[in-house]
């Protein structure tokens, strides 16, 4: 499911226009939404029933460039994080 069939299926769920389903999704989603606010922020999303949003820290590290093959050092990082709840694994893998 790609963001504009998500935009169709919330707008006729929540019986409501396209335009106002795609600024629900974008202040929850979106860059500047509120998911990727709280990310930022280093604070846990956690949605009952379906999942925690977090960042994980990521160490720094020696990779290697696929071209040359010469060794190089990877900066550590934050990333972003899902962790789905109990309750949507089940409904899964039923």
């Amino acid at each position: 499911m790609n963001k504009q069939e998500m935009v169709d299926a919330l707008a006729v769920s929540l019986d409501t226009s396209k335009a106002q389903a795609t600024e629900i999704l974008d202040a929850i989603f979106a860059t500047g939404g509120v998911i990727p606010k709280a990310l930022k922020k280093g604070e846990k999303v956690q949605i009952a029933g379906f999942g925690n949003f977090e960042t994980r820290k990521r160490a720094a590290r020696q990779g290697r460039n696929p071209q040359t093959g010469a060794t190089i050092q990877i900066k550590a990082s934050r990333v972003a994080a899902f962790r789905p709840a109990k309750a949507l694994k089940e409904l899964v893998n039923k």
